[in-house]
């Protein structure tokens, strides 16, 4: 079974323990912590994907960083993964359940790369643009690419619209080329 099919599987079970226990924001809020903490340390995930520590090792880890930091919902969820030797896939199980808690609350990611900050009129009009074609609430994330020149990359789920000069120019230097 593949990693992603794997991990779906324990982001499901967990977002269905964390509705019956009635605690699936707090444990949104600790797969969020989860997913920055190892993004920010490299060091924590190549522990965990390692064959060559103990698994009670990796649990020790875990217990250290999280125990007193995350619900008790979610620690339990953690040591049934590293006893299930699992630990290289918590990373893959966060995002996981992020996806399926965005779903179930009508929350739509989308992220906008331009080559300046955007004004606050500016956002809003891309928050309403994407709301209005999605129907879900739209959380929006913000990148500075100072390459595109000009215009915006905007994502949502596996759609972009690429409207920045870089492209264009890209776009017209092949048109000449041919």
């Amino acid at each position: 079974m593949s990693e992603s099919t794997v991990a779906l599987r324990y982001a499901k079970s967990l977002i269905d323990l964390a509705q019956e226990q009635n605690v699936v924001d707090t444990v949104y809020q600790d797969m969020l912590f989860f997913k920055k903490t190892a993004e920010e340390n490299r060091g924590l995930m190549l522990a965990l994907k390692s064959p060559v520590v103990r698994h009670d090792k990796k649990l020790a880890i875990l217990e250290g960083v999280f125990k007193t930091r995350v619900s008790s919902t979610s620690y339990t969820i953690f040591t049934i993964i590293t006893k299930k030797n699992r630990e290289a896939i918590m990373f893959s199980i966060a995002e996981e359940f992020v996806k399926l808690y965005d779903e179930k609350k009508g929350i739509v990611k989308a992220i906008i790369t331009s080559s300046m900050p955007l004004t606050a009129p500016l956002r809003n009009e891309f928050m309403s643009i994407v709301a209005e074609a999605t129907g879900k609430t739209v959380e929006l994330e913000e990148r500075v690419d100072e390459k595109l020149i000009g215009g915006y990359v905007l994502r949502v789920g596996d759609r972009q619209i690429d409207a920045s000069i870089r492209t264009r120019l890209n776009d017209l230097k092949l048109t000449l080329l041919n």
